[in-house]
């Protein structure tokens, strides 16, 4: 049984992968006619026939991430939702969980950044970033992707967790098969035992670290998990396996991504790339959230209805899954002002590109904030002509905004 999209406007079916696959402008426009509407919008989610409630505008989002009691992440934030199977495997992960649950791994996972490991984190991300710069300079690579967007966060979430470099090719060839499985428009382009097969080499090569590390422990983040005792708590393996694979998926892939996104549109908007280099000082920071905004690296997430009740004029039944599209709030006419330009002096910037605040808040905000900060840094004060040389080659997905490839030159 299919329902009828019957909220949204003629040509506009969020639950279609054809739409995803349309050029952004068109979805752009297309989430702008959204906005128009006064509450949620009706559309169908094609794996299960069922309706869904798309939240698009920037209020609607917000209320429904700082009402976790309503609005619930355990059946699952991601379409399609992970099988129960796959959960009871591979385990939880911190973004399907509700309170009391959430809260306890939240808990355990905030202890362990003790400032100790903050400050050496501080100093790989410099480091690191640095080490980059040299290299490309050395062999003048043309994909800043693979470069750099996808090196700086994998390098410093390795090092952070402890992982051996010697593993640290194979475990990234491993996330790229992994992410290639995630979002409803990519299921054209699944291989579904592919992926699994992947997070679960991923898990057993992080669960064997973490063994390790709990006879012999070392200062990394790892270590601080698995010997961790707070209240009594510490990770179990499948826990930290869970915990290890949303690090590389939702640390490595979202500000790989913001990265390239960067450089492209700081490479468009020469007017704002004379801002940044002329005052980096005054301007750095305020390009990151521009750019973190105007990209948006993770496209939706879903909520779970729990009670009935109604948000913005529209009753929702409890069992309702509703839609969080970030990218669509974060051009909100509502809440900025031209949203369509690029304007690193944005100046208040609520975007929601972190999430729309409440306990899922992304516990990653504040480390890829200082990567993007250095990384841009260090580029433009060594190399101030880098630019890309053509539009970024995306994947179609309803998930993330992910970039496969981005030809550069300096």
């Amino acid at each position: 049984m299919t329902v009828p999209v019957d909220a949204a406007p003629s040509g506009t079916d969020l639950g279609d992968p054809a739409f995803w696959r349309l050029p952004e402008e068109s979805r752009a426009a297309a989430f702008a006619r959204l906005r128009e509407r006064p509450g949620p919008v009706a559309f169908t989610d094609r794996a299960t026939g069922r309706r869904c409630w798309a939240l698009v505008r920037h209020a609607d989002v917000t209320t429904a991430s700082r009402a976790p009691e309503v609005y619930l992440s355990g059946p699952g934030v991601t379409t399609p939702e992970p099988a129960r199977w796959v959960r009871a495997v591979f385990g939880d992960s911190m973004v399907n969980l509700d309170d009391p649950r959430h809260a306890d791994l939240r808990r355990v996972v905030g202890r362990a950044f003790t400032p100790r490991l903050l400050g050496k984190v501080e100093q790989d991300i410099r480091e690191i970033a640095a080490g980059l710069v040299d290299r490309l300079e050395r062999e003048r690579p043309t994909d800043f992707v693979t470069a750099v967007a996808a090196q700086l966060p994998y390098q410093v979430i390795c090092s952070m967790m402890g992982i051996p470099p010697e593993q640290r090719r194979r475990i990234l060839a491993r996330l790229d098969r992994a992410a290639a499985s995630t979002g409803v428009a990519r299921s054209v382009f699944r291989v579904p035992g592919r992926g699994l097969r992947a997070l679960a080499a991923l898990q057993l090569t992080v669960a064997a670290i973490g063994r390790e590390r709990r006879r012999r422990p070392t200062d990394d983040l790892i270590s601080a998990l698995v010997t961790a005792d707070v209240d009594g708590r510490r990770l179990g393996s499948r826990e930290l396996g869970a915990f290890f694979s949303l690090l590389l998926v939702a640390g490595v892939e979202t500000t790989r991504n913001a990265l390239a996104h960067g450089l492209h549109l700081l490479t468009v908007h020469p007017e704002q790339r004379a801002l940044l280099l002329g005052d980096p000082d005054a301007h750095l920071g305020g390009a990151v959230e521009e750019i973190i905004r105007y990209s948006t690296p993770i496209v939706q997430f879903r909520r779970t209805v729990a009670v009935d009740h109604r948000l913005s004029g529209t009753s929702l039944a409890a069992g309702d899954k509703v839609v969080l599209f970030y990218g669509s709030a974060n051009r909100d006419e509502a809440v900025f002002t031209a949203p369509d330009a690029f304007d690193i002096t944005r100046s208040p910037n609520p975007h929601l590109g972190f999430g729309g605040g409440g306990p899922h808040f992304c516990l990653g905000a504040h480390l890829a904030r200082q990567e993007m900060r250095t990384l841009f840094r260090e580029l433009f004060t060594r190399l101030p002509e880098i630019r890309s040389t053509a539009a970024p080659e995306t994947v179609p997905s309803s998930f993330d905004h992910r970039v496969r490839a981005l030809p550069f030159t300096f």
